[in-house]
């Protein structure tokens, strides 16, 4: 089979691009981005790098027209990105899936939509299901964007839906692992990291007590790579993760033993970090009933065990060991 991935040589890209590959399909990975994250399939016969964007319309449906199944995961992503350039977070993530999602209807390819656990919102209906109501903020703060830009995907994905394209959503809760982004920038997990490897303090925003469930790239990926075989999961939103809930403050001393060093946790203001133009989530769950009887799959891997094995490929990708001082 000839798998299409947009976003392919980033985070989950790369991981999904192992998957298939490791199975013997042809893969073909999308992305503006650079190759660290795929060096090691480089050499691979089943496996081609176009580097290339999901706004440039023609190379799109050249790229679909070629594959048999589509992974759309191209989209900008960050917290930095959605209070400092929300104009190419919408263009991206809204004009870019339309050019995924036009190709796939015209030659009839199914797709899998990588959404968000963001499009949930501040939603208090906690925990958060599928078919939920959505409550955002007002759009004059900056920090919606995302989310407003990954559910109309998702309406786009219906649209498209009922003149007869097939296509899977997925909303992905907090997944981490070895190739998420550059250090101190990105995540909270990769911010931690590059704070402890320069030995402290680990940055608490708030008080700490905001929680989220962080999935395992490993269990996510089973997740996805799921989703585009399963007739089952056609026409339906589902969400990816665990309903493991974690503090920020609990995350902190996971990523503390981690380190093994004797770091300490302070506590700063939302403002001082991202400004006036943020607003913060304190819980974040999903429902995973139907991942497990859509999927198959159940999120498995402890924190402790996950960052952990996160913590030693950062360690392993550093110069200079241990705790080499590092910019984003």
């Amino acid at each position: 089979m000839k798998i299409l991935i947009t976003g392919g040589a980033g985070f989950i890209g790369s991981h999904l691009s192992d998957r298939f590959v490791s199975e013997g399909h042809d893969v073909t990975a999308l992305d503006i981005g650079g190759t660290l994250k795929v060096k090691h399939l480089l050499s691979n016969r089943q496996f081609r790098m176009v580097k290339g964007s999901v706004l440039d319309s023609d190379l799109v449906d050249s790229l679909v027209y070629q594959a048999d199944l589509v992974y759309h995961l191209a989209a900008v992503v960050g917290v930095e990105h959605y209070v400092e350039d929300p104009f190419k977070v919408l263009t991206v993530n809204i004009n870019g899936t339309q050019n995924v999602l036009r190709a796939c209807w015209k030659y009839q390819r199914k797709v899998v939509f990588s959404s968000t656990s963001e499009v949930y919102g501040k939603s208090e209906q906690v925990p958060f299901r599928e078919d939920g109501d959505r409550t955002l903020g007002s759009t004059h703060v900056d920090r919606w964007c995302y989310s407003t830009s990954k559910a109309t995907g998702e309406h786009f994905c219906h649209a498209y839906g009922k003149m007869g394209l097939r296509y899977v959503i997925l909303r992905y809760f907090n997944v981490y692992g070895p190739r998420l982004d550059a250090l101190d920038a990105g995540r909270v997990i990769t911010i931690f990291f590059g704070q402890a490897m320069r030995g402290g303090p680990l940055t608490l925003i708030g008080d700490g007590k905001q929680t989220r469930c962080f999935t395992y790239v490993d269990d996510a990926i089973a997740a996805t790579h799921r989703a585009g075989l399963e007739p089952k999961a056609e026409g339906q939103a589902i969400n990816i993760g665990t309903d493991t809930e974690t503090t920020m403050l609990e995350l902190a001393e996971v990523v503390k033993r981690a380190s093994s060093r004797p770091i300490e946790i302070v506590h700063v203001p939302f403002q001082s970090v991202y400004g006036e133009s943020y607003e913060d989530i304190p819980r974040r769950v999903p429902t995973v009933e139907k991942m497990a009887s859509i999927l198959g799959v159940k999120a498995k891997t402890p924190l402790s065990v996950g960052i952990k094995r996160t913590w030693d490929y950062f360690q392993e990708q550093q110069p200079s060991k241990p705790f080499a001082s590092v910019s984003a």
